[in-house]
């Protein structure tokens, strides 16, 4: 049962430290999108603890008297769950949650909840799995007692369980499971592969479109623009992390200008390492695209710093040097032609679009429609009948836009990705001209 089944959320105190003065302002930052990853899983939060220090305790990270603190906070206040912004040890984790006497998860079980909240299909269900178990997995160091946290999938270990940071496979007998729970990821890994090579055969069935992806910071408005672009009305919900599966739409962007346009899940600072890797495969379509698409929310004060955190997983992903677009959602409402003219400055390829109004689009189109000039080519080859394995190889390659015949050779017009066709190209002429052809 989640939380939004039950009538009573969860009541949460949040705590965050920050290592020193300077980093005081991320922190609170850092806490106020932990508050909204809170509402996003079904939580109610009731508290908010900011502490500064110059380095976190070994056991209790807090220190003995500031976890006395939030102890007595928490009794004062009812709280049901604690949520640490920074990430915790085992030891550490251990230590708060038998001192507090409530349950205790840090940032990344909180995101690893929210994504098991969220996720739809089998293969989404199936990345989430594997996250959560090589995070618990490593939880498995000298805790001593037995865990029994819930198991949200059907397969999963442990009995059952509620609330925010039980969604999933869950702990149970963690250390005496240690061998089941690698088994278990070993088997997740398996499908996860099979996942990747169905996705493979799918992108070479889609070789001869155009393939746009959209990257961006959760909650950016990605859905809402994929279907302004696609003339869909799919309900789209403003909760983050509402996205796990690649949705992907093909169809006319302009004339004689087709697509494929895949959203993908969006980026958050301090992404857990496990939802990266057990993400791969979704993740693949951004680095395979000819063209991304990185969608920013014009309308949030933290713009330029979500900005760097999306173009740093953008070139984890290496997808740096990809064609791209900076399309700012929501720029009607807050952004005048001299900001405009600032952001175009500042980022190449800028445009300025309301996916909810549907303004902006036929620009966006259009530049779109310029960068796929530099994806595709046309060449011209005359191939000997001699040599029909050629010919195949071409159609293959490309769309076929012209033939002609001829008595001893047949003459292509060949239309297809620039990198495949000239490589092509130079093979067949490398060919012909050791062959004496």
């Amino acid at each position: 049962m989640s939380l939004r089944e039950k009538k009573l959320a969860e009541r949460i105190l949040l705590v965050a430290v920050a290592m020193g003065n300077r980093e005081r302002w991320e922190a609170i930052d850092n806490l106020e999108e932990l508050a909204a990853l809170t509402v996003t899983a079904g939580g109610e939060v009731i508290e908010k603890i900011l502490q500064i220090r110059d380095k976190p305790d070994s056991r209790t990270f807090v220190g003995k008297g500031k976890l006395q603190y939030i102890k007595a906070i928490a009794v004062q206040l009812k709280i049901d769950l604690v949520i640490f912004d920074n990430a915790l040890t085992p030891v550490q984790l251990r230590v708060i949650e038998e001192e507090l006497g409530r349950r205790t998860i840090d940032r990344t079980a909180l995101i690893l909840d929210i994504f098991a909240l969220h996720a739809q299909s089998a293969e989404a269900k199936t990345q989430v799995e594997l996250a959560q178990l090589e995070y618990n997995y490593t939880k498995l160091i000298g805790w001593g007692r037995e865990m029994s946290r819930l198991g949200g999938r059907s397969g999963a270990l442990g009995g059952r369980a509620v609330g925010i940071g039980t969604r999933g496979p869950g702990e149970t007998k963690l250390e005496s499971d240690r061998r089941r729970i690698k088994e278990r990821i070993t088997r997740l890994k398996r499908e996860l592969i099979s996942i990747e090579k169905e996705r493979s055969v799918q992108r070479r069935r889609r070789k001869r479109l155009l393939r746009i992806a959209m990257a961006g910071y959760t909650n950016a408005g990605k859905s809402t623009l994929l279907n302004a672009l696609a003339g869909d009305s799919t309900p789209v919900s403003s909760m983050l992390f509402s996205t796990l599966d690649s949705a992907t739409r093909s169809f006319e962007l302009l004339e004689n200008v087709h697509v494929v346009l895949t959203d993908t899940v969006g980026f958050i600072k301090n992404l857990p390492a496990q939802l990266v890797a057990s993400f791969r495969a979704t993740l693949s379509e951004i680095a395979e695209a000819d063209i991304i698409l990185h969608v920013v929310d014009a309308s949030d004060r933290k713009m330029t710093e979500k900005i760097d955190v999306v173009e740093q997983h953008l070139e984890e992903l290496g997808a740096t040097y990809a064609l791209k677009i900076m399309v700012f959602n929501k720029s009607d409402l807050f952004f005048d032609e001299q900001v405009k003219e600032k952001y175009s400055r500042k980022y190449e390829n800028s445009v300025f679009v309301s996916a909810l109004k549907k303004e902006g689009l036929d620009i966006l189109k259009e530049r779109i429609k310029e960068l796929s000039a530099g994806v595709f080519l046309e060449v011209k080859v005359t191939i000997p009948h001699s040599l029909p394995q050629w010919e195949n190889r071409f159609y293959e390659a490309g769309d076929v836009v012209k033939r002609l015949e001829m008595e001893d050779s047949v003459t292509l017009i060949v239309r297809g990705y620039r990198s495949l066709l000239s490589s092509l190209e130079k093979e067949f002429s490398c060919f012909l001209r050791d062959a004496g052809t």
